[in-house]
């Protein structure tokens, strides 16, 4: 398997949310790559893909509709994020539900701020807001730590200050991986496991509850997985008949050592994702009740 620059990158972000370029300049970058193909996943919003797809439909990049879900796993075992492929953005309900999802992530933003300005540093929720464009995000905060000299990168920003045990770290609105699965399959979307390396209770546990609630992929070639972790993650796929995806999850330069379309997708991975979601469009949705907010 070769780990060269791919054709497609199926994880991919935007100032839609936490992500560094303008939805139009990432598809630009893809261009620029040699890309065909790349999935806008922005945490908890749709409202690049309108811009994204414009701008791929004139650079010659088809640009997949995709989401990315933040979850919660009980007991303190960490966060588990859901990609979704091809969902219904149309839909009144789920964008109803992505607005409180963004509003809650607003909040969390401005008091990781608060808490940094009580500690004495010196960063405006102002300079936070014009730095993301769009729904802020830890990076744009992280972003803000640098230009103060707080910190030597995004990366160093979210391990000193605003990671899990850090002073500035506020935790996010409590979804389970359950829901976010159900509430794709309720907008016909197709639900993806993103990033499940080192997941709690991944194999025994996890994905048998995700598959019961509609899970139908998993994310086996990501960013900085080696050959061995990407071959162990398609014998896991296809042990569970799950559909196995890829990308580099970019959020722009500097935020991960992946460049945008770095880890090799194959072909296949997005043929599979487009029959999957053909086969949903002509079956009735379940219904999804939303959590209580």
């Amino acid at each position: 398997m070769s780990m060269v620059s791919a054709k497609l990158d199926l994880h991919t972000h935007s100032t839609a949310s936490d992500g560094l370029l303008t939805p139009t300049e990432l598809v630009t970058q893809a261009h620029e790559a040699g890309l065909s193909m790349i999935a806008l996943t922005d945490h908890d919003t749709t409202n690049g893909l309108a811009e994204a797809q414009a701008a791929g439909a004139a650079m010659g990049v088809e640009v997949v509709p995709g989401i990315e879900i933040n979850t919660y796993l009980p007991h303190g075992q960490g966060e588990a994020h859901v990609l979704g492929y091809y969902l219904d953005t149309a839909n009144a309900d789920l964008q109803a539900f992505l607005q409180f999802l963004r509003d809650t992530r607003e909040k969390r933003g401005e008091r990781m701020v608060a808490l940094l300005r009580e500690q004495g540093y010196d960063v405006t929720w102002a300079r936070v807001r014009e730095l993301a464009h769009g729904a802020v995000g830890r990076p744009h905060v992280a972003r803000a730590l640098m230009e103060k000299g707080y910190a030597d990168s995004i990366a160093d920003a979210f391990d000193r200050y605003i990671s899990p045990g850090r002073p500035a770290y506020v935790p996010r609105f409590k979804m389970v991986p359950e829901d976010a699965v159900r509430m794709l399959r309720s907008v016909r979307g197709v639900p993806v496991l993103a990033h499940p390396l080192r997941l709690f209770g991944l194999e025994d546990d996890l994905l048998p509850r995700l598959m019961r609630a509609g899970l139908l992929g998993l994310e086996c070639y990501y960013g900085e997985y080696d050959e061995p972790t990407v071959e162990n993650l398609l014998a896991l796929a296809e042990q569970h008949g799950l559909i196995a995806t890829g990308g580099s999850d970019y959020h722009g330069p500097g935020v991960h050592p992946t460049p945008l379309g770095g880890h090799y997708v194959p072909p296949e991975a997005s043929t599979l994702l487009r029959a999957m979601a053909d086969r949903l469009a002509t079956e009735p949705a379940p219904p999804f009740t939303p959590p209580s907010h």
